[in-house]
């Protein structure tokens, strides 16, 4: 490996947040958090090697198991090109299993590998398809992929996005990360196979209003937007504390929305003005249900997932 060398690919890819509230599946948005991942030499067809820092340095080093490299191979075979081989380095900050997209950081750059690395020449939209399909749901990966915030529609075989632009620079995400994880896999089980009917009026309304409020800059009516009854009264009892979190968050007037980040256990709050009040405020109710957390102050951001260095060798 060229540890020496200048990188011949180095990808900077963002966490997202997903579903925000009403918008199960569908709502998405990128975060300022990123994952980075350098590809430092080209190696022989198939063989690979993986070098990583930070959040979960200790699991994520088997070639076998890592998920970037499993969407690399996916997307060469979708495309027909060859598997050329590759050193990689990660450096990770995004938590794992965390509900902040971090599988969806490598599901992106292992798709966009294969687009830079080979001749699959594949445009953005079969790369946001495929990108979807080996996620299983759209609401991580394109935002991570385009920025901003993304409202998908994915039928299994068909991507329909739009990108809206991020959050304005007086709202803050405050990302408070308790010390526990939920799978991703016991958060949908969990989800009843129907619904009330009113329950799902109350989301299709709270859904649209939040996407044209969005659009149109009506930040003001976000309380009354995040409202859901798809998911989160299900999921926040795989959480300990998950329901007086997000009340404690949406008491404090600095709060104008308060969810769970993807399937959790993030509890994330948009917050306009101090955000220390809402960090402290949603810390201490984790703490009364025996979880340490710590906060993470974010925001928005209109970039996805861009090509910080490229060199010549990638396409030698």
């Amino acid at each position: 490996m060229r540890r020496d060398a200048e990188p011949v690919v180095a990808l900077k890819v963002p966490a997202t947040t997903a579903n925000m509230g009403p918008g199960f599946d569908t709502f998405g948005m990128a975060l300022s958090l990123h994952n980075r991942f350098s590809v430092t030499d080209v190696l022989p067809e198939g063989r690979f090697t993986v070098r990583v820092t930070g959040e979960g340095a200790q699991e994520l080093g088997d070639v076998e198991k890592n998920l970037l490299v499993k969407s690399y191979c996916r997307a060469c075979d979708e495309w027909g090109v060859p598997r050329r081989g590759f050193a990689l380095e990660s450096h990770n900050a995004i938590p794992l299993r965390r509900g902040l997209g971090s599988s969806s950081t490598a599901v992106v750059a292992g798709v966009m590998l294969a687009n830079l690395l080979t001749d699959a020449r594949a445009p953005e939209d079969e790369a946001l398809r495929l990108m979807t399909a080996i996620e299983g749901h759209p609401d991580n990966v394109v935002p991570c992929a385009v920025g901003g915030m993304t409202i998908s529609c994915w039928d299994g075989e068909r991507l329909c996005c739009v990108r809206l632009p991020p959050l304005p620079q007086d709202l803050q995400a405050v990302a408070v990360v308790p010390d526990c994880e939920v799978s991703t896999e016991s958060a949908r089980a969990i989800l009843p196979g129907e619904v009330p009917f009113r329950d799902a009026i109350l989301n299709v309304s709270r859904a649209a209003l939040l996407a044209a409020a969005w659009a149109t800059g009506r930040w003001d009516v976000l309380p009354f937007v995040s409202e859901d009854r798809l998911h989160q009264p299900y999921r926040t009892g795989l959480i300990p504390g998950g329901a007086e979190v997000l009340e404690e968050a949406r008491r404090r007037s600095e709060c104008a929305a308060a969810f769970i980040s993807g399937s959790g256990p993030t509890m994330i709050a948009l917050t306009r003005g101090p955000t220390e009040p809402v960090a402290s405020a949603m810390r201490a109710a984790f703490a009364r249900h025996g979880l340490s957390a710590r906060a993470l102050i974010l925001s928005g951001t209109a970039e996805g997932a861009t090509v910080h260095d490229r060199r010549t060798t990638a396409s030698q």
